[in-house]
């Protein structure tokens, strides 16, 4: 047997092709997915659809009907991953940023929507197709330490992707971890860490087809102090050309620095971004390949509705108690003394003292407790006796590496109020003033005098009246006054009201009791209205979802950097929120915090003002624009304004704020938006509105049609006997009870939902693809007008996507009509009866085959003149008939109207 050049063969495992050229022994055909040599007696001709024509040869309408429709199904779930049996409600913004990624493979992107717009369901449904379809094999996920068993959690209930956490333990060089483990989630503060090899055995392992990066702003280069060590991870992983694929997510992208971005930038794309040092501008028009930014203003569901209902934000004012206000004053001129006593110090002193005398700054400003056992650890520490002199030489140089963490923004928020306290507690071998033990005992004394601090009555004062029965998040920087709040609030509501989170899982109660609660118990306790209120630290200020039963925060304290504010925001105003977010920060006018507090929230009303035409939702804006500040401008800005006269305070917060939403940072947010990638409603509208799994029942019970096999609905689900045809390893004689239904519930919900990755969708699709009919007559009053179905390809292999055709139709009424895929899949499924069993083939002299074939070359011509408003992702688009289906009551006078 020989085969000729154009030829249309089918392969057992591979399944329809055309041939390229026959070498003999060996025939290279072009697949749908690419390019393969074959055996030559793997292969076999098929008939094709000019064949069927020329011959008159009309075939049963049900095989011709549930070919075009797996084409279909497959061309909708390469583009969308919309049949994947993700169990979330999939939104239109994420349908189309799966859609954008998936153009192209291998792919490099970085997706910057904003908090909450669910990142690890676009993941999801980036990786789902990718891995059925084996495109990819080994993935690895690089996420916050705090979000590894997350990521683990979501994907494995999400979308049934099994991925394992990575641990020290496992990886040794006995053990291969890498080489025998092919999806994993890791730490990347662990993972940056070159340990006893760890970073040898990770390079000398096979490379990986898709690396994510969650949080990827840590990935941060600076033009003067180098780069951080996740950022040389990944630089090494490039370049040992370990990275096939690779995307980042991260709400703050731009933090500030053009050089650190375009940094970041070239580690994605270093064929385009090639120096970090050249002007930004001159890579906007760059942008749009590499970068999505879709934000809560613009995102809506699949009816046009927009998701989110905005935040409310409120401040709330309290007066320090006369005990309070003297404790602070004291401890204010403390601070100032020790100031002016840093002021004569040089090198490692002078900013040592500084940053111990800042983090008294910072506790203070959550609560009396939490400074007050910072002081207390202190005090005795000096007046130990044990301090000897190599003791204090140890405790010099742990202060001397927290200095060190201090410039890094490698770490985790998580851990940053920790190290406050640590300062302090450490900083006993350094003196902070002559004095300072007196001062100190003062301090202690003060503070202990002090029985009830008004921020936490004010609060209780607050659930009583405005927020009475309603669930309330709080938040604050430091365990001591999370312990505070916790107390106060089980004496007035119980100890079942009440359940928190922080790093350690514990905190202790007023009896010296500890309590303990793992991170996702108290999550599950919150959500689902068992504990009333939710106590947490910074430790769920990323990566965590409490928007199911609460729409109210409280901000217990105020965080210098006002990120972090977004942040702790972002886990109620996310995707699932029905009600206005209503956020609260306690604030006392009196300190000089609350000043600059006020300074800085006039100042981002002029910069939304500034930006108004840009993005209208403070909640998307805040984050662009903090996120381009230093941490370091709010450090210095809140540990220096107390010692700045007050009559000169606005003018000093003027200069010390220049460069936060100045009009450099203002022309950046413009040229980021405007130049980036992003969701338009407009797109989208009408295309997917009914595109989910329920639309796949058509061709599923049509496949048992197919063979002999009849489905039985009940209220349970589906049930039926499975075709031998099907049969196979793991699965079942009989089914019952599946359900083409995302949003179904149980502990069985993986083996019964349908949907693409179901090993029976999987066997259906696959015997459909390898159907050979594919022209058929159907009674006119299933199909008035005939329908032609065409395959788009892309001739170009190199660099292919992961999309391997798209289905286009061509109804022809009096003047052609194209149809999207989805559309096509709609009108097969209205042709899906049961009648079309007893159909058996046929022809009907009145349509003669040069009509059939006009049509055909009409409906190839019309595809072919409208490739770029189809807006197909190939380079070289290649269109070929697949399928025709016509009325079979067609008079003469229809056939001269359609010509």
């Amino acid at each position: 047997m020989t085969f000729q050049t154009g030829d249309f063969v089918n392969h057992v495992t591979l399944g329809s092709g055309e041939v390229i050229l026959d070498r003999g022994a060996t025939v290279i055909v072009r697949f749908e997915h690419g390019i393969e040599e074959c055996e030559i007696i793997s292969i076999r001709s098929s008939i094709t659809l000019q064949q069927v024509i020329e011959e008159g040869n009309w075939q049963a309408p049900l095989p011709v009907i549930l070919r075009g429709l797996a084409a279909t199904i497959d061309s909708l779930n390469d583009r969308w991953s919309v049949f994947s049996r993700s169990r979330v409600k999939l939104l239109p913004h994420q349908l189309w940023v799966c859609r954008k990624v998936l153009e192209r493979w291998p792919f490099r992107w970085l997706i910057a929507d904003d908090v909450g717009l669910g990142k690890t369901i676009e993941a999801g449904l980036i990786l789902w197709p990718l891995v059925s379809r084996k495109i990819v094999q080994r993935v690895l996920i690089l996420a916050p330490a705090s979000l590894v068993e997350q990521w683990v959690l979501r994907l494995r209930e999400m979308f049934d992707l099994r991925f394992t956490p990575y641990t020290t333990e496992a990886d040794t060089p006995r053990n291969g971890f890498w080489e025998t483990h092919n999806q994993v989630v890791a730490s990347l503060q662990t993972l940056r860490d070159d340990r006893r090899g760890r970073h040898d055995r990770l390079l000398s392992s096979p490379p990986w087809d898709l690396v994510i990066v969650d949080e990827a702003h840590h990935l941060n280069a600076d033009e003067v102090n180098g780069i951080t060590l996740s950022f040389k991870l990944l630089q090494k992983l490039n370049e040992f050309q370990k990275l096939k694929s690779i995307v980042f997510f991260t709400g703050t992208p731009h933090r500030g620095k053009d050089y650190s971005f375009l940094a970041l930038l070239k580690l994605l794309r270093p064929d385009v971004f090639e120096d970090p040092k050249q002007p930004l501008e001159i890579y906007l028009s760059a942008l749009r390949d590499v970068m999505i930014r879709n934000n809560k203003q613009n995102v809506t569901d699949l009816h046009g509705r927009l998701l989110f209902n905005g935040v409310k934000t409120q401040v709330v004012t309290y007066h320090y108690s006369d005990q309070e206000a003297k404790f602070y004053d004291t401890l204010t001129q403390f601070i100032l003394e020790g100031y002016t006593y840093a002021s004569s110090l040089d090198g490692f002193e002078g900013r040592a003292v500084n940053l111990v005398l800042s983090a008294l700054q910072k506790l203070a400003s959550s609560s009396v407790a939490a400074v007050r056992s910072a002081l207390q650890k202190r005090l005795q520490s000096l007046k130990s006796q044990q301090n000897e002199l190599d003791q204090l030489k140890a405790l010099r140089q742990q202060l001397k590496t927290i200095l060190a963490q201090v410039d890094t923004s490698d770490r985790s928020e998580d851990d940053v109020s920790a190290l406050d306290e640590r300062i302090v507690e450490l900083s006993v071998a350094l003196s902070l003033m002559e004095n300072e033990e007196e001062y100190l005992t003062k301090l202690v004394d003060l503070s202990n005098a002090i029985k009830f601090e008004t921020r936490i009555q004010r609060i209780l004062d607050l659930l009583k009246g405005d927020f009475a029965e309603r669930s309330v998040l709080f938040f604050t920087e430091y365990k001591a006054t999370q312990s505070l709040l916790i107390n106060a609030l089980i004496q007035h509501y119980g100890g079942t009201a009440v359940t928190f989170i922080n790093g350690d899982q514990e905190v202790h109660n007023v009896n010296g009791k500890t309590l303990r609660c793992p991170r996702e118990r108290a999550i599950q306790l919150f959500n689902e209205g068992e504990a009333r209120f939710l106590v947490s630290t910074e430790a769920a200020g990323e990566g965590v979802d409490l928007q199911q039963n609460c729409y109210t925060l409280i901000h217990v304290d105020i965080p210098w950097n006002p990120m972090r504010l977004h942040q702790r925001v972002g886990r109620l105003y996310r995707y699932g929120q029905t009600h206005k977010v209503e956020v609260v920060t306690l604030r006392n006018p009196d300190t000089i915090e609350a000043t600059i507090w006020e300074r800085l929230e006039e100042k981002m009303q002029r910069i939304q003002l500034a930006l108004s035409g840009v993005m209208e939702e403070s909640e998307d804006l805040f984050p662009v624009v903090l996120g381009m500040t230093s941490p370091s401008v709010w450090t210095e800005l809140f540990s220096e304004a107390p010692t700045v006269p007050r009559e000169t305070l606005n003018s000093w917060f003027d200069s010390k704020t220049t460069r936060f939403g100045g009009q450099d940072a203002l022309q950046t947010v413009r040229d980021l938006v405007g130049h980036c990638a992003s969701f338009d409603y407009r797109e989208l509208a009408g295309q997917l509105l009914e595109v989910d799994l329920p639309a796949l029942r058509p061709f599923f019970t049509g496949m048992l049609m197919h063979n002999h096999r009849q489905a039985k609905f009940t209220e349970d689900g589906l049930s039926f006997r499975t075709p031998e045809v099907w049969t196979g390893i793991g699965i079942k004689p009989n089914y019952s009870g599946l359900v083409f239904d995302r949003d179904f519930r149980g502990s069985d919900a993986n083996q019964r939902i349908l949907g693409i990755g179901h090993p029976l969708l999987d066997r259906a699709l696959e015997q459909a693809r390898s159907l050979e009919e594919a022209a058929a007559l159907l009674p006119s009053e299933l199909l008035p007008n005939p329908l032609v179905l065409l395959s788009v390809t892309d001739r170009v292999t190199e660099s292919s996507g992961s999309i391997r055709a798209v289905i286009v139709g061509v109804e022809f009424t009096n003047i052609p009509i194209l149809r999207h895929d989805y559309e096509v899949l709609t009108l097969l499924n209205t042709l899906m009866k049961p009648l079309l069993r007893r159909i058996e083939p046929g022809g009907n002299p009145a349509i003669p085959p040069e009509t059939l074939k006009n049509w055909l070359l009409k409906a190839e011509q019309l595809v072919g003149s409208n490739i770029t408003e189809l807006d197909l992702p190939f380079r070289v688009p290649d269109v070929k008939a697949l399928v025709i289906l016509c009325p079979e009551s067609l008079a003469m006078k229809d056939l001269v109207e359609l010509q």
